[in-house]
């Protein structure tokens, strides 16, 4: 076979990395929640969640943190090169009010693979780091774009970046979303915020069986999602901010 070729078809092989080939977070162990800042981790923690920026822990199952689908203050140099990947309405960034980050725009196959290569490098910096895993948050984006954005476009981007996981060896995590299969496009675990506060738990179990990853922010919920899945899902209870030194809880 000629050097090109046999160059050409590695290539090929290396870029259809099926799911089967990366492996999703460990069932039967606890969980920590560390975004807003590495902590010491208890012995039973077999699953650490930690931002892209942040060292994985060694020994463990790490899962990297992306902001895949809006900014984040500190990539606010990426997005300036790139004004035309933000949604706008009107001229004007549309924004989540809640974290002041700005949605970025998925509504063109264009502009989704364009997004899906800048978060894919990324991504390759977390393989690379020794991550497990990559946790792409802000799915549900869409709900927040003045009805600019659709459902269907925020699952095809999320295809692109599941791909971009799989190619990189990494396990591709779900963040939030209820009622949304994310097995449909090739997600392989899902990281579930409130679950048990919003009665959304069962709902993840259905599509993703025991790999949940269950975040609850209020002791009461916190209590339930233990009493109802405990059993069989790992389970945490954090302080809203994340800090390393708040609230952190197994079941």
């Amino acid at each position: 076979m000629r050097p090109v070729l046999l160059l050409a078809l590695v290539v090929a092989l290396l870029a259809s990395t099926p799911a089967s080939a990366v492996t999703p977070p460990p069932t039967g162990t606890d969980v920590d929640y560390q975004l807003g800042g590495a902590r010491s981790v208890p012995e039973q923690v077999g699953i650490v969640v930690r931002d892209r920026e942040a060292r994985p822990v060694p020994g463990r199952y790490n899962i990297c943190y992306v902001n895949g689908f809006q900014t984040q203050p500190g990539e606010r140099a990426v997005w300036r090169r790139h004004p035309d990947l933000v949604l706008r309405d009107h001229g004007r960034p549309v924004v989540d009010e809640a974290w002041g980050e700005q949605l970025l725009d998925l509504r063109t196959p264009a502009k989704r693979q364009r997004l899906a290569d800048i978060v894919g490098r990324w991504t390759r910096g977390c393989a690379r780091a020794g991550y497990d895993a990559v946790e792409y948050d802000n799915l549900d984006s869409f709900t927040r774009s003045h009805g600019l954005m659709k459902r269907r476009q925020a699952g095809a981007y999320a295809r692109l970046l599941v791909r971009g996981a799989h190619r990189a060896g990494l396990a591709a995590g779900q963040k939030n979303l209820a009622g949304f299969d994310g097995t449909t496009v090739g997600y392989d675990f899902v990281v579930a915020e409130e679950c048990g506060r919003y009665e959304e738990c069962g709902r993840y179990v259905r599509a993703f069986g025991d790999h949940v990853l269950a975040i609850e922010y209020r002791s009461a919920d916190f209590r339930r999602t233990c009493e109802q899945y405990g059993d069989r899902l790992a389970v945490v209870l954090r302080d809203r901010d994340l800090s390393p030194t708040g609230v952190r809880r197994f079941c």
